[in-house]
């Protein structure tokens, strides 16, 4: 009988991973006078995703919320009422827009790559995982803090659509086609 690997030592792996990607990209982007600072930390959700499956995906999508969570609870932000429940102003839709959209993240590459299985399913799977950020993201803000975009659809497209999410978008489809296929290798 063939036993199933464990997905702990993936979920340790890309867990770790992420924290070193949050932590730089941290300093790097808050020491240096860039105009844009894209999100990386979904990246490893993204690639793991397709790796391991939605389940891995999402449990690791959970993770990067919690990390968001606590980022915005303990690092004060004019927006962190929106991740945090924990901070005036902050409410359980916080946690719902800081958590549900990454877990998704970790739900959607699986399924476009599958659905393609080639290397322009990898570049979509990339893409389509970071647009599901910020899409979602950005859209619960609008939806449940109407307030923040003052019910202005075309502000919140602006966003979407803005050169910090292209950026976000182009890096994570570059990388998923870059990594993905060394580590299938890796794995077999």
């Amino acid at each position: 009988m063939k036993r199933k690997p464990s997905i702990i030592a993936p979920i340790a792996i890309f867990f770790a991973l992420m924290l070193v990607i949050h932590f730089l990209s941290s300093i790097i982007f808050n020491i240096l006078p860039v105009p844009i600072k894209p999100t990386l930390i979904h990246i490893p959700v993204i690639i793991a995703s397709i790796l391991y499956g939605p389940r891995v995906g999402a449990i690791l999508g959970a993770l990067m919320g919690i990390i968001s969570v606590i980022t915005n609870t303990v690092i004060l932000l004019p927006t962190s009422y929106l991740f945090s429940p924990f901070v005036e102003n902050g409410n359980l839709y916080s946690l719902l827009i800081a958590i549900l959209p990454r877990i998704l993240v970790g739900i959607s590459p699986y399924f476009v790559y599958k659905s393609l299985k080639n290397k322009a399913g990898l570049v979509l799977a990339g893409a389509v995982g970071s647009a599901t950020n910020t899409i979602f993201v950005l859209g619960g803000i609008f939806i449940l803090f109407s307030n923040v975009y003052k019910g202005d659809i075309q502000a919140l497209l602006a966003l979407i659509l803005s050169a910090n999410s292209i950026l976000e978008l182009v890096i994570a489809a570059f990388l998923t086609i870059l990594i993905v296929p060394s580590l299938e290798k890796v794995r077999k």
